[in-house]
């Protein structure tokens, strides 16, 4: 059935900086978002009834389903990163239409896509074997010329870059590697915007606990990072990252705590396509690092849960259609708040009657079949 492993995250001594995702950053990159038609805030569903069945004080889910009609919140990443690799070119005198290149299991592809063609660009993405069919037609749709081809997310990625070099064209992905840092920071400053948004519609309510799930480790550092400016390291909430236990290079890299990263390989099988990623952005693992508290590795189960959980809400509370990486955080909260054999690992977290949980759901059903399966026929069912 698999197992729920966690660990404590161990601080390096010298306290990597925040400022890049700073609530200053954050500012800029919604500045830019909002000069998009398509802009609005995204909801933040405050589910009152599951936070009184599960003895907390509030749960609170951003919903980035509604992200600019892509169903996703990777277009903030990818936005905020073409628009700024145009400015620069335009500055350097280049205006000839640019080429950008990325790997992507669905979501940051397609984001990218449409980010590129909004501003009149071309886009080429390259995905990793078993990608959904689904996904590479909406990224096509978006405008790309886009491929599944037969290798895992990481290997992908060193193709894309390869493509990138031979062709002139532009990598833009949201892991960072020695000598590749520029454009995955602005993609994860791009990320705040959510970050900045949950703040704000949270107004006088402060989260003791967020639960943010990790694929190479962009999305959860930057939000990471975000909170720990925000509200000060001292009094930030306790931060927990979850991965799927095929793909968890942000908990094997915590557990070892030996100042190495510490890649995942093979075929990194797991429902969670978004997160099903081998090696960690070392950007993110610093923000996380130092920043975080808690990784987790979860059975495929337990982002199921969280799917059936967020789709079929008790009466009164917003319904959330969350994916199988969307629903990964609340998955685990869920699961957290409700298993017996977890309730040493509550206890540590400090979770009681006056803690507010803020999840974020980083897509809707962007592979509705799998979705149906899921929900609807219980595929992956929970294990008590």
């Amino acid at each position: 059935m698999g197992e729920i492993k966690y660990c404590k995250i161990h601080h390096d001594p010298q306290l990597s900086d925040t400022a890049l995702f700073s609530e200053a950053e954050a500012r800029k990159a919604k500045a830019f978002h909002s000069t998009f038609a398509e802009y609005c805030e995204t909801p933040l569903a405050k589910l009152e009834n599951l936070a009184k069945s599960l003895g907390v004080k509030g749960f609170y889910v951003k919903d980035e389903s509604y992200r600019f009609g892509l169903n996703a919140f990777k277009a903030l990443g990818g936005t905020y990163c073409v628009g700024k690799c145009i400015e620069e070119h335009k500055a350097a005198g280049d205006n000839s239409q640019l080429t950008f290149v990325t790997a992507t299991d669905g979501n940051h592809g397609r984001g990218i896509a449409w980010a590129a063609a909004k501003q009149g660009h071309k886009s080429v993405v390259y995905m990793p074997h078993g990608s959904a069919e689904e996904r590479l037609e909406n990224i096509r749709k978006a405008g790309a010329e886009a491929s599944i081809t037969d290798l895992n997310y990481d290997d992908a990625v060193r193709f894309a870059n390869s493509q990138a070099e031979k062709y002139g064209w532009i990598m833009v992905q949201d892991t960072a590697w020695e000598g590749y840092t520029k454009y995955p920071t602005w993609i994860m400053q791009g990320y705040t915007t959510m970050a900045l948004e949950a703040c704000g519609q949270l107004g006088f309510v402060k989260p003791t606990h967020v639960f943010l799930q990790a694929g190479v480790g962009a999305m959860s550092g930057a939000v990471t990072g975000f909170l720990a400016s925000y509200y000060g390291e001292k009094d930030r909430p306790k931060i927990v990252i979850v991965e799927p236990d095929a793909a968890d290079c942000i908990y094997q890299t915590s557990k070892a705590n030996d100042g190495k990263l510490h890649p995942v390989g093979g075929a990194l099988s797991t429902i969670m396509a978004g997160l099903a990623c081998g090696e960690p952005c070392t950007i993110g693992w610093e923000m996380i690092r130092d920043h975080a508290d808690y990784a987790v590795s979860m059975p495929d189960w337990v982002a199921a849960k969280g799917m059936r959980v967020l789709g079929n809400p008790l009466p009164g509370d917003d319904k959330v259609v969350s994916g199988e990486s969307g629903a990964a955080g609340a998955g685990f909260a869920v699961t957290l708040l409700t298993k017996a054999d977890l309730a040493s690992f509550k206890e540590e977290l400090g979770i009681d009657e006056n803690s507010v949980i803020l999840c974020f759901s980083t897509e809707g059903d962007t592979d509705k079949k799998n979705y149906r399966d899921i929900v609807w026929d219980g595929k992956y069912p929970s294990f008590e």
